[in-house]
């Protein structure tokens, strides 16, 4: 059991480290989201790294859901069933990069110091997304907390 501090001895503040001051990149923090941490939960992500996470998921979303419905629109009078395949797949690979996504998202939950299972707030309706986004860029805390240290915005 941990003894409380007797009157007159100082209290040990969380070592501080200064926040990055430099935003993690567009191509960084897609190599780190998508491929140096693809599925790492632990840790902390800085608001750069998961906006540009976020930004480069939606963006590749949108890009494959076209290609897929182009595909299949020109495949659709050839081969039906080839057509069916070529909608599918794009999907597959959404599917794929839900999970950087949400580790990304943990992360940065972390980074405020709250635990990654608050993502679940976001299935309360209108409140629960409202918070969310406010966590999302919100700042991030500028010492060491039990999640790890302070984000560099350098790729690891």
């Amino acid at each position: 059991m941990e003894e409380a501090p007797q009157q007159g001895q100082p209290i040990a503040a969380p070592a501080f480290s200064p926040r990055p001051q430099q935003m993690m990149g567009f191509v960084d923090a897609l190599t780190t989201v998508f491929r140096n941490k693809y599925a790492t939960f632990s840790g902390r992500a800085s608001r750069s790294e998961y906006w540009w996470g976020y930004l480069g998921y939606v963006v590749i979303a949108t890009v494959l859901q076209i290609v897929g419905l182009v595909g299949a629109a020109a495949l659709l009078n050839v081969n039906e069933s080839l057509a069916g395949l070529v909608i599918l797949i794009p999907y597959l690979a959404i599917l794929g990069m839900i999970i950087p996504t949400i580790a990304v998202s943990v992360r940065r939950l972390h980074d405020t110091g709250k635990s990654g299972w608050m993502l679940l707030i976001i299935f309360i309706p209108c409140i629960g997304i409202i918070l969310w986004i406010v966590w999302m860029v919100e700042d991030g805390q500028a010492h060491d907390n039990t999640y790890g240290p302070v984000p560099t915005n350098m790729m690891e």
